[in-house]
């Protein structure tokens, strides 16, 4: 089947005898344009099935008015949410975003970033991917001048302007709660400790055992995926300590609350046999049972104030490179799972 041309501009020109340029202004709401007149003109552009042709005007103007948006996974809550933050900020500021996932490795981020990079995104939001070492790809960005924050999961000693909460006072306070219950073997579950978040909870938990006077114990420190599958891992590992642990810090609340399914299966009572913290605040702490305590912190948040920074950067109202970091707020939800008192 032949492929029908494109509409143009001076297709809708000749249909309603008007100069192109009127046409163009008309397309735009232009207010030199005579209302009746915009009406006919848009009328007429969808009766042909005109397409405003974003390329080609994102070509004069240097400017595509996208943002890019780079992820480590999309089935997560704690990502969703940061994207649907990110999503209300632009539309209302009129940008569109291009979301891409890494799958946590670092050879697909670097791919997204060429081809965000290639598609002239305006600006670039990114959380990096388990095993990224350095921000070598993101060069590009840097050197063109087109601005990158980082979110989350973030380079800490790079110089690029980060979106995070204090990790380390999150690991801490979680750990402090389940010493306040009378635990004292507290396994931790994370994952890679080469990643920002993962250092610093696992910090956060060996200063607290510190400051309570129980020695860290590596064998309690299971570092793993945080994915279903590592949830029954660390259960069955969990089941072979002598003596059982008496608390848990598990860095994720799907980790967390499918851990906690499998201990239970297994005739261990949470909180009495074992007191359990998770981390983010998922909709699952709040279906299992007991109710999971966990840290809250908000995507939505995070995703706002990513994507607020960046464009008031665009638009010319403040210098992201004036902002190094920028701490989001984070709260311990104390629930049944860790209240043995």
């Amino acid at each position: 089947m032949k492929q029908k041309k494109d509409i143009t501009i001076y297709d809708i020109a000749q249909k309603l005898e008007i100069s192109s340029a009127t046409v163009s202004r008309g397309l735009q709401d232009h207010p030199a344009i005579n209302k009746n007149t915009r009406k006919k003109i848009q009328d007429a552009a969808k009766e042909l099935g005109y397409r405003h042709n974003t390329f080609a005007s994102s070509l004069r103007k240097q400017k595509t008015n996208t943002i890019g948006v780079i992820v480590h996974e999309l089935n997560s809550n704690f990502i969703t949410s940061v994207l649907a933050g990110i999503e209300k900020v632009t539309t209302e500021a009129g940008y569109d975003i291009i979301i891409a996932h890494s799958s946590e490795s670092s050879t697909k981020e670097a791919a997204n970033a060429l081809n965000l990079f290639h598609k002239r995104v305006d600006g670039l939001i990114a959380s990096l991917a388990f095993d990224t070492k350095s921000l070598e790809h993101f060069q590009h960005f840097e050197e063109k001048g087109i601005p990158v924050i980082f979110f989350d999961r973030v380079e800490e000693k790079g110089e690029s302007t980060k979106v995070i909460i204090d990790n380390y006072k999150c690991g801490y306070q979680a750990t402090q709660h389940l010493i306040e219950q009378g635990c004292k073997r507290i396994v931790l579950v994370t994952a890679n400790l080469k990643r920002n978040v993962y250092a610093q909870r696992y910090k956060g938990y060996a200063d607290a055992l510190f400051d309570n006077n129980i020695s860290l114990n590596k064998n309690l420190v299971l570092i793993k995926d945080l994915s279903e599958q590592c949830g029954v891992e660390a259960a069955k590992e969990i089941l072979q300590m002598k003596p059982l642990p008496d608390g848990a810090f598990i860095t994720n609340d799907f980790s967390a609350a499918i851990c906690m399914q499998t201990l239970k299966d297994y005739g261990i009572r949470i909180p009495e046999d074992i007191a359990i913290v998770g981390f983010n605040n998922d909709a699952i702490s709040k279906i299992v049972e007991p109710q999971l305590s966990t840290i809250h912190y908000p995507g939505i948040d995070m995703g706002e104030i990513a994507a607020r920074n960046l464009i008031s950067h665009l638009k010319g109202m403040s210098n992201i490179k004036h902002t190094q970091t920028i701490v989001v707020r984070s709260e311990l939800i104390v629930r049944k799972s860790s209240l043995k008192k």
